[in-house]
């Protein structure tokens, strides 16, 4: 019988059922991380240990008695961090102390708040309010206050989505610490496998149907770093499993080809004879960043936030640009669509300078900005219309049709943008960018603003759907699994300003490519092993021991937060 325990429970939403039949026990001391995809009910599951709901039926007990209400003994750390505003750090966590604490004397209580925000690593940044603060800092505020009530048990649901990759990894590691100090009884809600790896002792996945499925133990032994795990066979058995289990369970099988793509010409497509005599011209260095610099006006003088950025790529090739936030990844991205004037250099796309926005050059970004009272089909029309000017209605309407079809949206084309969830606006995006037949595919992030589980489905849809048409893409990401994915060549950027290309690597992984069957290649571990290092030696602003192909790259320092 554990500390906290679950039996037969079912919870519904007028006649909808969001969780059912969880019968669950976690342990004393034990850290619990609940695994699944977006809508299958872990917050209703947190918000059940919390006691902020009650079960239609079944029962939810602490130590034996109903869970009725919120009580000091569960701390919770949500995703959102419902500061307050006007307080500085110490008076957040002062506010969970003096609730908690109120018969210790004012110097105890001083002491037990520094004792928190030390903790997390915030006494440097003690005095400061909550908008002065990065939203990792803010997380930390919110994870010192909740400890500060000195619960027995923490329930952390999603406590670290909203971060930035580095960010996440750092609070993760630190979280483990705490626990590790502390051995409190912690359950956490995430939707990254890598982050219920390195926390927990037993893993659950939720099913998308609201029930509970496999659980999976965590043998690997404590403390655990991820960069060392990338070599663990433990680690690599248990990430394999996991992940085929949750993408078995939850990514949608391919939809089948009903409609054919018709033979029309897009408006930026060059006369056959040209391109014939382009071909052997042009094919190696199809598009070409010269020496590109980006330097921006400030108050203290120019900043030079990119600088010397040289590259070549083939034509049907796909790049990913990946390396620390503020690198200079997603400018370099937007002056390669025309939407960012070149400071220096130049980029040339197919023999011709890149000068303003084309949609020869179709740009995904992390919000697809679509017009929320048009349908999906008309959202994808908008950009079809104008590309295909020679085209019948009928033929543009094969177009729109057949790219929504491979991106999963068959049975979607007709609703409104606004009633989507945004995973299938982002499926809109994809569609919209690869029915302009462009020349160049530029993606910004295109995932991150879903849950690990929807990024995996949409990857799958990417490369499906690049695999038909081989244009010649370049994907900016901070996800190093995605960055291996989707590439032909992963380019690192060294930190900025003055970021620069810091190494190159080929990646010689057979495709077509599935997560699952990568996962299993004898190379893949190798190929995430060196990118990893190299943003591990910028992780703290330092330079690669020597340089790398591609680039000069200098040390440089990233602000601390």
């Amino acid at each position: 019988m554990g500390i906290l325990n679950f039996n037969n429970v079912t919870k519904t939403y007028g006649t909808q059922p969001v969780l059912k039949d969880i019968s669950l026990d976690v342990a004393e001391g034990e850290f619990v991380v609940i695994l699944g995809f977006s809508g299958t009910g872990k917050t209703t599951l947190i918000n059940l240990m919390a006691g902020l709901e009650q079960p239609t039926s079944g029962s939810v007990t602490y130590k034996g008695k109903p869970i009725t209400e919120p009580g000091r003994e569960r701390g919770v750390i949500f995703q959102n961090y419902s500061l307050m505003p006007w307080l500085t750090v110490q008076g957040n966590v002062r506010l969970a102390v003096d609730t908690m604490f109120p018969d210790l004397s004012k110097l105890e209580r001083a002491a037990k708040v520094d004792h928190y925000v030390n903790m997390v690593g915030l006494s440097h940044a003690a005095t400061r309010r909550p908008a002065e603060l990065s939203g990792g800092m803010r997380q930390r505020v919110n994870v010192a206050r909740a400890l500060a009530m000195d619960p027995e048990m923490l329930l952390l649901d999603e406590p670290l989505s909203a971060l930035d990759a580095l960010t996440r990894a750092n609070l993760a590691d630190e979280i483990e610490a705490i626990w590790d100090e502390d051995k409190k009884t912690c359950v956490l809600i995430t939707n990254d496998v890598d982050e219920a790896i390195i926390l927990a002792d037993r893993i659950i996945a939720l099913n998308p149907d609201g029930t509970l499925g496999e659980a999976f133990k965590v043998d690997i032994p404590r403390p655990r770093d991820r960069i060392a795990m990338n070599n663990d066979a433990a680690f690599k058995a248990l990430r394999g499993q996991v992940t085929t289990y949750l993408m078995d369970i939850g990514i949608a099988a391919k939809v089948e080809e009903t409609r054919m793509l018709p033979n029309v010409t897009p408006i930026h497509s060059v006369p056959a004879a040209v391109s014939k005599a382009q071909e052997g011209a042009i094919q190696e260095k199809f598009l070409n960043f010269s020496q590109l610099d980006k330097v921006y006006p400030t108050p203290k003088g120019p900043l030079t936030v990119v600088e010397n950025f040289d590259l070549k790529i083939n034509r049907g090739e796909f790049i990913s640009l990946i390396g620390h936030s503020g690198c200079g990844k997603s400018t370099v991205l937007t002056m390669a669509a025309g939407l960012n004037p070149i400071s220096k250099g130049a980029i040339r796309l197919d023999g011709w300078n890149v000068q303003g926005a084309d949609p020869e050059r179709a740009v995904v970004f992390q919000s697809p900005n679509l017009f929320p009272w048009l349908s999906a089909k008309e959202n994808v029309a908008i950009g079809v219309d104008k590309v295909y000017p020679r085209a019948s209605q009928a033929e543009r309407q094969d177009v729109v049709e057949y790219y929504l079809e491979r991106v999963g949206l068959a049975d979607s084309m007709d609703k409104n943008a606004a009633s989507l969830s945004n995973g299938m606006k982002q499926r809109v995006g994809i569609a919209r960018a690869f029915a302009l037949s462009p020349k160049l595919l530029l993606l910004d992030e295109p995932f991150g603003m879903l849950d690990s589980l929807t990024r995996w489905e949409l990857q799958e849809v990417l490369m499906e759907v690049w695999s038909r048409t081989k244009v010649t893409a370049i994907c900016v990401t901070h996800d190093v699994d995605e960055a291996i994915l989707l590439a032909d060549r992963v380019v690192m950027m060294t930190n900025g300003p003055q970021a620069t290309i810091g190494k190159i690597t080929d990646v010689n992984l057979p495709r077509p490519r599935t997560r699952k069957a990568l996962l299993e290649h004898p190379d893949y571990y190798s190929y995430r092993q060196e990118v990893l290092d190299f943003l591990e030696e910028y992780e703290h602003g330092n330079a690669p021991k020597s340089p790398a192909s591609g680039g000069t790259p200098k040390p440089k320092a990233i602000a601390a937060e």
